[in-house]
């Protein structure tokens, strides 16, 4: 199974001691990781309701746009991974297998960047990706809360 990232991702995230207004939002790094063949279509909805002015996230996509061979792929993968503050698996039926998703976990456990699981289907039950982090539901609140991270400085 061949995967992609949709990230690293800049969010914005509310600061719920002030409200959702834009000067009290912080920019969070977040880099997708998903079954690009399995998943793409959720991963666009997940990226869409991010963009969702109502949320009180805003997205700037840093994704990588083409396919690239395996080893400039994965080169490309860790710099991005390790610029990133949060890695944010989106699972499906079959991420917990997927060679990229688990590459890219494994590349994440090493630089020490938090990882975290979301569930992308509400009839799904999926396999969570083994050292992938806690698993999530998808919501509003969850994601503020999958989101809030210190900042990272790259190794």
């Amino acid at each position: 199974m061949r995967t992609c990232v949709l990230g690293p991702t800049a969010l914005l995230v509310p600061d719920r001691s002030n409200g959702l207004t834009p000067t009290t939002l912080h920019r969070t790094r977040v880099f997708f990781s998903f079954d690009y063949d399995n998943d793409l279509r959720i991963s666009k909805l997940l990226g869409g309701q991010l963009r969702n002015p109502t949320y009180g996230f805003e997205i700037e996509n840093w994704s990588m746009k083409e396919a690239a061979p395996q080893r400039l792929w994965l080169a490309e993968a860790r710099k991005r991974i390790n610029r990133s503050d949060v890695v944010l698996v989106v699972l499906g039926r079959e991420t917990w297998r997927a060679n990229g998703v688990l590459q890219e976990v494994a590349v994440a456990r090493e630089l020490g960047v938090p990882l975290r699981q979301i569930v992308g289907y509400s009839d799904l039950s999926p396999r969570a990706v083994p050292g992938g982090g806690r698993v999530y539901r998808w919501g509003k609140d969850n994601l503020s809360t999958v989101l809030e991270v210190p900042r990272r400085s790259a190794a």
